[in-house]
């Protein structure tokens, strides 16, 4: 073929096999060769799984050559963030007190993902416990962001993001509780949509906090995002959140049309806390929209100032519900010290626990405990009703709602990590999203000055993923973003 394998798209690889231009083994032993020469730069990856690839794409290969049908993403190689629970390697969550933990079952995206012919090449680096905005809370590796390497590729999902912007995958997996994916995607300059809470299920997802968590993928193009979805979107029995509603066929999103499309700008979104430069972007690809035929309206959402409170007080709760199966009794890191069930209960969890996630585990377990759950808990739940409300009026006058992701471009290693508060900023246009549970997409929008890619989010009504994905369409096909790629070699 005309390119180098590992640089292709998702529905490039698929074609391309199908067409016997190439094979599901040529395409894996081309990515992991590019694994081999970026890998020790960025780190994106935990577990290389090179042995377990290379005969699942052999045994496509095998079926192809039979006749049979393998799936919809036949050959097409797959990272998956280390808190998807798997049968093949180990699922750690980049925890210690995780450390060497082997599944016994696949969850439902990882199953559905098998059964339409992925390839998987391995774990990827994440906040401990999908704590954190950097990925410097891993317990395993710092992953470093493809597009300059003194700087983080985000978090929680940075092996995710990075691993797409180096191309050591076609596709990877992450998760989003509140701008996981969607952060981390913008800070590497690809694709990355949280899914509306329910559209994608969650079983087999080590949780975190379960009224925000969501499965996603990243990809390198909006017709990569309508492949996946149409995959890993549905109705499961055993995740009793997940919305029995039908799934519609995402491909049919992907045309050049939006003519008429109201975009809704919050006015709050465009405080002086964003810096000139991010705003220039945001503002100049919503020009882009325009010029195709898109209307755009001021909308507001008043109560976007106490998002992050709200949201740290409700996940950091419900981290501390989620974590304490994590006691050293039955499976994880048990410390040897250990001389009484005091001594292993206090022991475990503060040598097997990082500090961020100690840190939250005891925000959480503050503000559920007697005398504060009324002043903190359920103040926040009354607040994070009012949130939804705003999304559902805003959403009255328009069709999507267009923000920034993030702030600021990607940040240097160190540059936030004495300061949680201003760490925790760096998800103040995500995490709204989250606690109203609507979908959300960042998408490549260009690059500052410092050669750093800037990622324009886009919010839709609940379930419709599809309106998303059609604008994200439209933008490639008049922007030229999409033929940027990271320097890394």
């Amino acid at each position: 073929m005309g390119q180098e394998l590992f640089r292709l798209k998702a529905h490039e690889i698929r074609g391309a096999i199908r067409r016997g231009e190439t094979t599901a083994t040529e395409v894996t032993q081309s990515v992991l060769g590019r694994i081999g020469a970026v890998e020790g730069k960025v780190q994106a990856y935990t577990e290389i799984w090179g042995d377990y690839a290379q005969q699942r794409a052999a045994d496509i290969d095998r079926r192809i050559k039979a006749g049979e049908d393998p799936g919809p993403l036949a050959g097409v190689p797959i990272g998956l963030k280390d808190n998807y629970c798997t049968t093949e390697g180990t699922t750690g969550c980049c925890s210690k007190i995780l450390k060497g933990f082997r599944s016994p079952y696949n969850g439902t995206v990882v199953e559905k993902l098998l059964d339409a012919g992925a390839v998987f090449l391995g774990k990827l680096n994440m906040d401990e416990f999908a704590m954190g905005s950097s990925t410097e809370n891993s317990s395993v590796q710092k992953t470093r962001n493809p597009w300059n390497l003194r700087c983080v590729p985000g978090g929680s999902s940075g092996g995710a993001a990075a691993g797409i912007a180096a191309h050591e995958a076609a596709v990877t997996m992450g998760s989003d509780t509140g701008g996981s994916i969607r952060q981390p995607a913008a800070l590497c300059g690809c694709l990355g949509l949280k899914p509306t809470y329910g559209r994608v299920s969650r079983y087999g997802l080590v949780a975190f906090a379960s009224s925000l968590d969501q499965i996603g993928p990243f990809t390198k193009d909006a017709e990569d995002m309508a492949l996946i979805m149409g995959v890993i979107a549905g109705r499961d029995p055993r995740d009793s959140t997940s919305a029995d509603i039908p799934v519609p066929d995402y491909s049919k999103a992907l045309r050049d049309d939006i003519k008429g499309l109201r975009i809704g700008l919050p006015k709050e979104c465009f405080t002086d806390a964003l810096g000139a430069e991010m705003r220039e972007k945001i503002l100049a690809a919503v020009e882009v929209l325009k010029a195709q035929g898109a209307q755009v309206v001021e909308v507001s959402l008043p109560h976007t100032e106490y998002a992050i409170a709200v949201y740290y007080i409700i996940c950091t709760a419900e981290a501390s519900a989620n974590l304490a199966r994590f006691d050293g009794v039955r499976y994880g890191y048990r410390h040897p010290d250990a001389k009484s069930v005091e001594d292993m209960y206090r022991l475990s969890k503060s040598h097997g626990y990082g500090p961020e996630v100690q840190r939250r585990i005891m925000l959480g377990t503050y503000v559920l405990s007697s005398g504060y759950y009324d002043a903190y808990y359920l103040k926040a739940q009354k607040v994070r009703a009012l949130i939804k409300k705003d999304f559902e009026d805003a959403f009255q006058s328009c069709d999507i709602i267009a923000t920034p992701t993030t702030p600021t471009p990607a940040f240097e290693f160190g540059a936030k990590t004495d300061d949680p508060l201003e760490m925790y900023l760096s998800d103040i246009y995500t995490s709204s999203i989250n606690l109203a549970g609507i979908p959300g997409m960042s998408i490549p929008c260009g690059l500052t000055a410092s050669k750093l890619p800037a990622g324009l989010q886009l919010l839709g009504k609940p379930f419709d993923e599809e309106t998303l994905i059609r604008v994200a369409y439209a933008y490639e096909k008049h922007s030229g973003w999409e033929r940027a790629d990271a320097p890394i070699t």
